[in-house]
Parts: C-alpha cells; structure tokens; sequence
C-alpha cells in the first residue's frame, strides 16, 4: 500500500494490527480506562463496553457521582477515581477540558496508548501563547505531560453523532472518523478501536501536522463526512 502524504511527511495508512496485548476471557476485549464522563467519554464508554470491553470510567467528582450513569450503561464497567482509570486501561480515553490538563494523573499514563478528545478553547482554557500562535497544538502538550504514545481522535465530531451515526462497515452512510499520532502502532489501536464501534478512521498524520487538520477552524471539524470525503479533504492542501 502507498503512503498517505500529509503536509509534515509521509505515513502509512492506518493498519488493523494491534500492539496491546488483551487478557484472557472473552476474545478481543481490553480494559479501557475514561478519565472524563461528559458527553464524549459517557457516550464512548456505552459503546465500548456495549461490545463487550472492560471500561473503568472516571471524573473529577469522585466514583461514588457515577452510579446511576454505570447502572445505565449495559456491559462491564465501573466507576473508579481517575488514578484507577489510568492504572486499569491498556488504553486510557482523556476526555477533560483542556484546562484541567494539571489534573490529569501524568505519571500513571507513561508509556501507554492514550486517546485524546479534548480541544483547545481559550475562552474556556484560558489563552496560552503558544497554543494562540499555533507554534504547537493542545495534543501535543498533552503528550508532553503525560509521556504517552498519544492519538488524537474523537475530537471532531459532535458526541450526538459519535452516540447514533455508527454503521456496519460496508454501509453506504457510515462516518469517518479522523486520528493523528507520532507512534504507528498507537494509532493502529485506536483505528481498531474505531472500527470496532461503527465509524472509518481516517489518518490525517502525525500529531502536529495531522492534529491540526481536524482541530476547531479546521475544513473537516464538525462535519459528517464519508472515509473517502474526509481523507480527500485532509488532504486536498
């Protein structure tokens, strides 16, 4: 297969393979940890744990505040403090605004594939120069914190569509779904992930130049699109 070409360098279309090694029981299954219970990480716990992963979901309020989100969730989840969720995951989903990037507990994401939701508002972040002059992106000082084979994904999509639009692959209306990341085999997980759940992963490339391409103000950020319609407005620049 021929490389992708983004605008920072050449990589490789998103492989199926995946590096995380899954536990025994049911075939296939991972433990997933969520830090963040808002409308994307609630919604991506239902559906992971729907197919039968083993999710940890956390917030910033205490597990005892997530019992009646769990009881309604069908599958094996729990609620646990955000530490746990990090400990537990083979992946861990960071679903927090990008200000509370200071509670995030860094040191148990080391080295882990690590999923980041989040965007960068200043109205709601506060403004921070570098992030304003776009010399570096929020994923990528998410990375930096945490020490983590990161991916961004689920950021582009409003978390309605992310909950109903996911169709069996081969559906004519199915939904992509855009990822960047520095470490092949991370973004192969997430893409596995992805797939797993209803929706195309498109690889827009590494963390920087890639993450910009589907950040807010982004041709792709918020729109419903096809793989096809989605890598080709990537990369159409």
């Amino acid at each position: 297969m021929e490389a992708t070409r983004t605008s920072d360098a050449y990589v490789r279309p998103v492989r199926a393979g995946r590096r995380v090694h899954h536990h025994g029981g049911r075939r296939g299954t991972m433990r997933i940890g969520i830090i963040g219970a808002g409308h994307i990480g609630s919604t991506l716990a239902r559906h992971f744990a729907g197919i039968g992963h083993d999710v940890a979901l956390a917030n910033s309020r205490g597990p005892e505040t997530l019992t009646e989100l769990v009881a309604g969730i069908d599958g094996p989840v729990r609620a646990v403090t955000a530490e746990e969720a990090a400990r537990f995951g083979q992946v861990v989903i960071v679903s927090v605004p990008y200000g509370h990037l200071g509670d995030l507990p860094t040191s148990e994401l080391r080295d882990k594939v690590v999923i980041d939701t989040g965007n960068y508002y200043p109205e709601r972040d506060g403004h921070q120069p570098d992030l304003d002059d776009d010399s570096t992106t929020s994923s990528e000082k998410v990375r930096n914190a945490t020490d983590s084979n990161l991916v961004k994904a689920f950021n582009a999509m409003y978390w309605q569509t992310l909950r109903d639009r996911g169709r069996p692959k081969g559906d004519p209306a199915r939904l992509a779904i855009p990822i960047s990341g520095d470490d092949e085999e991370a973004v192969a997980v997430v893409a596995g992930l992805i797939r797993d759940i209803g929706f195309d992963p498109v690889n827009a490339g590494h963390l920087g130049g890639g993450g910009r391409k589907h950040q807010p103000g982004s041709s792709v950020y918020g729109v419903e699109l096809s793989a096809g319609e989605l890598d080709a407005r990537m990369h159409s620049a």
